[in-house]
């Protein structure tokens, strides 16, 4: 504010100071909750740290295991082979006294096994299609080449496999892909023909998605997540839909429900949505079950910054039945009915406790002439008030045990747009934004299925089965 402005609301008296002063101090109090947000207390994600990065605090109890490999686990390491590629045996020739042994039989051998890569290059394979002309009715007959053999000279489906894997799962641009095939092969492979690869494997995956999508609309459990996405330098949302053993990837103009819609899961699904309490995923009538993760997160900022102690408490109650949940997961499909209703006491006399907390700290400010509509209420009062309105789906994951504690899974499959972006940078166009996001799909499933991601593309490339009962 000028100067001139500040006397005048002086002249206007103390009603006006007073106004005054509050919205400044609310202004303040703004912009040090922004400045005092982090990943370990908000949902801003660790790049947006800085330099400032808050002391690392895991949210989990602590483990009593050592690091590193537990007892009985089978580790990963090299092997005495009974076959080997190639044997070289290492003569003994002459004694150390000198006397020759060229003749002299070997007592015993000692066996050492070396690892390695065989020097790299690309086969070549000609196919020659004989033409016969009949002699006895002169007509003429060619062989037929193969379904896939459709060019004079073309690359075969293991060239365009491994330009697929190392775009699509490795995330490398094209200009290090063309490195690589030079560096390795000695061949130079254009930009374009990694994208045709890519394009001709979009096409192939179109049977394989939609299988995919419903095999995700009739799973009992669903993680749902969005993110944004730069597409031809505009904004655009990238919406996931993850199981245990699926993923699908849409990406959308438009985050809320149109970009829901579009993405056609949600619309159909009657199983149970976990997600992170966005307003749009409530309108839809399937059940719902809240990322704990989130709030344990709002919980840690509400405690550390506003000193509401109704927080801690929430939070530790969260875990608390969480290590409950792990305990009886072996053998139960959830809690006790009456260890959910003590659990259910409890949280309830945490809400009112906080309730009475906030109002101590937070007093309503009574309406005036120029405040119209409803009053803004503190983040603390917020977050209770969902607490309140959700309580089923917060603790869902006590009352089902096939319910998760968090929505790790559906952050855990975006993460990977973000690291697309941050090496090969935006997407120039929207049909590389889709190739990309259907390829994704097809190889975060795999990886679920504990398959091998370069087999399954070069499956696809191929026209097999990539994942039993699905044909393509």
């Amino acid at each position: 504010m000028k100067r001139e402005e500040i006397i005048k609301v002086y002249e206007a008296g103390p009603e006006a100071v007073v106004e005054l002063a509050e919205s400044l101090l609310e202004r303040i109090k703004q912009l040090e909750d922004q400045i005092n947000k982090n990943s370990r207390n908000s949902s801003k994600p660790p790049s947006t740290d800085g330099f400032k990065k808050p002391q690392p605090k895991s949210l989990r109890e602590k483990g009593k295991r050592p690091v590193g490999g537990q007892n009985g686990h089978p580790g990963h390491t090299l092997f005495m082979t009974e076959q080997p590629d190639h044997v070289i045996v290492h003569r003994v020739v002459t004694c150390s006294c000198g006397h020759d042994l060229e003749q002299v039989k070997s007592t015993r051998q000692e066996r050492r096994q070396v690892w390695d890569v065989p020097p790299l290059k690309m086969e070549v394979t000609e196919h020659r299609a004989e033409a016969k002309i009949c002699p006895f009715c002169g007509n003429l007959n060619k062989a037929e080449f193969p379904s896939n053999v459709t060019a004079p000279v073309q690359y075969g489906t293991g060239v365009k496999s491994l330009m697929t894997y190392l775009s699509q799962y490795q995330l490398l641009p094209y200009d290090r892909i063309r490195e690589f095939f030079q560096d390795l092969f000695e061949q130079d492979i254009s930009q374009a023909t990694c994208i045709q690869a890519n394009e001709s494997l979009y096409e192939r995956l179109k049977n394989f998605e939609a299988d995919i999508v419903e095999r995700i609309k009739t799973s009992d459990v669903v993680h749902f997540d969005e993110t944004g996405v730069r597409v031809e330098g505009k904004l655009h949302w990238l919406h996931v839909a993850s199981t245990s053993e699926y993923t699908y990837y849409s990406v959308q103009k438009q985050r809320g429900q149109v970009g829901i819609d579009a993405a056609g899961i949600l619309p159909s699904f009657s199983g149970r949505a976990v997600h992170d309490a966005w307003n749009p995923y409530w309108r839809y009538a399937c059940l719902h079950a809240l990322c704990n993760a989130h709030l344990l997160r709002e919980l840690t900022f509400i405690f550390e910054q506003e000193g509401q102690t109704w927080a801690d408490a929430m939070g530790k109650l969260l875990l608390e039945i969480k290590k409950r949940v792990e305990e009886k997961k072996d053998s139960a499909v959830a809690l006790e009915m009456e260890e959910v209703t003590e659990f259910i006491k409890r949280y309830d006399r945490i809400i009112d406790m906080g309730l009475a907390e906030d109002a101590r700290l937070n007093p309503q400010q009574p309406k005036t002439a120029k405040k119209r509509g409803r009053s803004k209420q503190s983040k603390a009062k917020n977050l209770l008030d969902r607490l309140v309105e959700h309580h089923k789906e917060v603790l869902a994951f006590m009352c089902d045990f096939r319910v998760p504690f968090d929505n790790n899974l559906a952050e855990r499959d975006i993460r990977m747009m973000k690291v697309q972006q941050k090496i090969s940078g935006t997407f120039r166009s929207e049909e590389g934004a889709k190739t990309f996001c259907r390829i994704r799909g097809m190889i975060s499933t795999l990886k679920k299925q504990s398959l091998s991601v370069i087999e399954g593309i070069r499956a696809a490339f191929e026209g097999k089965p990539i994942l039993y009962p699905f044909d393509l």
